[in-house]
């Protein structure tokens, strides 16, 4: 806990405590790290569909980690590549930090079949095509021969290599963020990954410009993962190496956040020096804002 309060100054603890903002089946979960996977999956896909985390299969007893379904509606994303790619239709994401166990992807299956079910019911048809079915993404951080052998997984030709797909009657695939070639189509998947797969993805998006519409909210994402780890809450984290990039993320992340608490300190100063009727020239040598944005602040209602 002291060296998370070492780390954060004035301008940045209310940015903090809104990282923590995390409902409460969250905390509730075993394995913090799905959680926070949940959390950062829901940044992408949030605005071009809905997404429930800790959803109820109807009828059941159970939960799934993540049920997207796109919004057709929405304004086409073409940044997200490989991500981007699984989610053109109603899915099911299961995220794992460890190599699944037979148990838990035959679970992940099962859960799977209950959601297909329950779209049926929905369009009160007996049967539907294959290609309306919810498809299930296995996300696994690290997996092994035994596992994929077992899954009868096989790399179809039209998607990149690390994604296995099983028998196509299940509708289901293994990503294996340990083996996607480390491109830019695949960055906003292997940040889920572990160890030296993470660590590369985490300087991957430090070296994005800082104009990128994606980075920043990252950036804050990956910082709330550092201070969980901090304080404590994340036990299955290892990793030196990965731990040293989200500790260059955080200090990112809280140098941008102090910057933004600074502009809007200027911004604040500039419209009570226009309201006093100072000049545009005077404020801006004042505050360092470029007269442009004074402006800007001129044209805007007072408040």
């Amino acid at each position: 806990m002291r060296e998370v309060r070492s780390h954060l100054s004035n301008t940045t603890i209310n940015h903090t405590i809104a990282l923590f903002l995390i409902p409460e089946c969250d905390r509730m979960a075993q394995n913090s790290f799905d959680q926070l996977s949940k959390q950062y999956l829901e940044e992408f896909l949030a605005p071009i569909g809905t997404v429930q985390r800790q959803y109820e299969i109807p009828g059941e007893a159970k939960f799934a980690d993540l049920w997207f379904v796109p919004n057709p509606d929405a304004a086409q994303v073409t940044d997200l590549g490989l991500l981007g790619h699984m989610v053109q239709k109603p899915c099911l994401l299961e995220p794992y930090r460890n190599v699944p166990t037979r148990t838990e992807v035959r679970v992940s299956i099962m859960k799977l079949v209950w959601v297909q079910e329950d779209e049926r019911r929905k369009a009160q048809r007996e049967e539907l095509a294959d290609e309306e079915l919810p498809q299930l993404w296995i996300l696994a951080a690290t997996t092994s021969r035994p596992l994929l052998e077992e899954a009868e997984g096989k790399i179809q030709a039209d998607w990149m290599p690390g994604v296995y797909f099983m028998a196509g009657i299940l509708k289901t695939a293994i990503v294996a963020i340990d083996q996607l070639p480390e491109t830019e189509e695949t960055l906003w998947l292997r940040i889920l990954g572990r160890d030296g797969t993470q660590e590369r993805a985490i300087r991957e998006v430090l070296a994005l410009p800082p104009s990128h519409p994606r980075r920043n909210g990252i950036l804050r994402l990956l910082a709330g993962w550092k201070i969980r780890i901090d304080l404590g809450e994340i036990q299955d984290f290892s990793g030196q190496e990965a731990i040293m990039a989200l500790s260059e993320a955080f200090l990112e992340w809280e140098q941008q956040t102090q910057e933004q608490g600074k502009q809007e300190e200027r911004r604040m100063i500039a419209r009570r020096l226009l309201q006093q009727g100072l000049s545009i020239e005077a404020i801006s040598q004042a505050t360092e804002l470029s007269i442009a944005e004074i402006q800007s602040l001129q044209s805007q209602p007072q408040e």
